[in-house]
């Protein structure tokens, strides 16, 4: 690593997956958190309790000025319908920007962040829990050497019994449950993890049809199960969320068949499947830096010039967001949909 000192910000931190991420950047040796901008006091009093050193705002506007010229690099950990706006304003302030999933809330607020980081010349990088996993790396890795052949089928399913059931931060659960604050339910909380697969590695689908609803919870929310299935000229995709399955998974999550073999994960294991039933399992490897988090992977791509690869790419997280967008009108409307390509930004 380079002596370069990258000075960090967090725009919000009602996002629960801030904390570990806190932690990612705080043992990063050339890194240092300098300021956190959140309204929710309890939120706060419990960053300033772990990070008694560093100054809390209670607005992104007050942090950048009282921080002027000094941070280069934010983290965005808010409700996806804020991103759009705290990505812009960070670019605006020199910012390079790492947001956690999904890019978005909507595929037009997606585009703007796109356009805003060309424009800036800064870095966009989506952080995807996933893509830090080693199985899922393994995953990848394989159907990107081909080891399946033609890929003609990915299903992936992301499951819990809900956020406010598995003891969420109630600020996470309180935007999770309101629908333009997120963009849906259980369908944008989980159904991304699935687009982005699908994006990633077949692109964007010719025609997406949508499912959504609230099939089991007793109280008020706009879906809490949702299903989006795309098709491609030689494959079928599939994206499948709930926030009320209170078991683990059965079978391969995710899985892919293609031409010459199926590969999934299945129980902690990388299983290839070559035939009716000749299983070999993949070796997988623990990561080293800089694949061990979005934090190291971050930095070191603005150290190094180093290409952000995989899902966190920016154009890829995007193409999920368009999945995400036709997935939503398509079960809105009851009629197939069909995802925007993207613009020339």
């Amino acid at each position: 690593m380079s002596e370069m000192r990258w000075n960090v910000v967090i725009a919000g931190l009602s996002h629960d997956h801030i904390w570990g991420e806190l932690v990612h950047w705080q043992n990063l040796p050339n890194a240092k958190i300098i300021g956190v901008a959140e309204t929710d006091t309890r939120l706060t009093e419990r960053f300033a309790n772990e990070y008694p050193d560093v100054p809390v705002f209670s607005s992104t506007e007050a942090m950048y000025s009282a921080l002027i010229g000094q941070a280069n690099i934010t983290q965005i950990a808010a409700p996806n319908a804020h991103h759009a706006h705290l990505a812009i304003e960070a670019f605006e302030n020199g910012c390079n920007v790492i947001t956690e999933k999904p890019m978005a809330s909507t595929l037009e607020d997606a585009d703007r962040m796109l356009a805003a980081s060309k424009e800036s010349g800064r870095s966009l990088m989506v952080n995807w829990p996933t893509a830090w996993n080693p199985l899922f790396q393994a995953f990848h890795a394989s159907l990107d050497a081909g080891d399946i052949g033609t890929i003609h089928y990915i299903r992936y399913r992301s499951a819990h019994n809900g956020p406010k059931e598995i003891g969420c931060d109630p600020a996470f659960v309180e935007w999770l449950y309101d629908e333009k604050l997120n963009g849906a339910g259980a369908f944008m909380d989980y159904c991304c993890y699935g687009s982005v697969i699908a994006a990633y590695h077949l692109g964007l689908p010719s025609d997406v049809t949508g499912l959504r609803g609230r099939l089991a919870k007793d109280y008020e929310i706009c879906d809490d199960n949702a299903v989006i299935t795309m098709k491609y000229k030689t494959a079928i995709a599939v994206a499948e969320a709930s926030w009320s399955q209170v078991t683990g998974y059965f079978g391969g999550n995710p899985v892919a068949y293609g031409s010459a073999a199926s590969i999934g994960i299945e129980r902690g294991k990388l299983l290839l499947l070559s035939g009716k039933d000749s299983f070999t399992e993949i070796e997988v490897t623990q990561p080293v830096y800089p694949n061990q988090n979005g934090p190291q992977y971050f930095v070191n791509h603005l150290e190094t010039g180093a290409p952000i690869q995989g899902v966190c790419n920016p154009l890829v997280s995007r193409n999920a967001q368009a999945i995400l967008q036709a997935g939503l009108d398509s079960s809105n409307s009851g009629l197939t949909s069909h995802p925007d390509v993207q613009s020339d930004i």
